[in-house]
């Protein structure tokens, strides 16, 4: 009987461990939730200015909103009614409705009611002025492209794309896509 009991206790002592494995198991696994989870923001912050400087402590540009969500679950940033200024000469507005931030702050998505004016350096001529739907930008590049339908407008100037890439600091502007425009020319008279 020594002997059975003797050879039995292994298997006891196997079992009981394969069950406190389990019931820890268990009381770790009731600490994880189950199934997704709440899309709520973590923080949130109203009327807020945020200015970028370059490594020579200019400022490049200005970001204003009237406010932002953050949400952890996924790591998003939504802002209402973003307004970017690049402070070179002349400067840059960019605004729209809503601008989505990326997880690292490089990019920005803007969306609905899209609109960039590009003030111009030249005395008395108008800005220019880009509306579109959407705009991925690259706030420290200073680049933007969409491939939504875009009309840029200078005076009674005015050009249409379906698409486009935007780089500030070259000034240069691609329109993609069937492009069509009227471009108005200023005629001075000569005696």
């Amino acid at each position: 009987m020594k002997d059975r009991a003797a050879s039995l206790f292994p298997l006891v002592m196997l079992l009981l461990l394969a069950a406190l494995t389990l019931w820890l198991n268990r009381v770790i696994q009731a600490d994880t939730p189950r199934g997704p989870q709440r899309h709520d923001p973590d923080y949130r912050v109203e009327r807020f200015e945020v200015r970028r400087f370059d490594i020579e402590g200019k400022l490049q540009h200005t970001l204003t909103a009237a406010k932002l969500l953050h949400y952890p679950d996924d790591d998003t940033t939504v802002v209402t009614t973003p307004h970017i200024t690049y402070h070179q000469q002349p400067p840059t507005e960019v605004s729209a409705r809503m601008g989505y931030i990326g997880k690292d702050g490089k990019e920005v998505d803007l969306v609905d009611e899209v609109r960039i004016i590009r003030h111009s350096a030249i005395g008395d001529t108008p800005p220019t002025l880009l509306e579109t739907r959407t705009l991925k930008v690259f706030p420290d590049a200073e680049r933007g492209s969409t491939n939504d339908a875009v009309v840029i407008s200078q005076g009674m100037s005015i050009m249409r794309g379906t698409g486009l890439d935007i780089d500030n600091r070259s000034g240069i502007t691609v329109l993609r896509g069937r492009v069509t425009g009227t471009l108005h020319r200023n005629r001075t008279e000569t005696p």
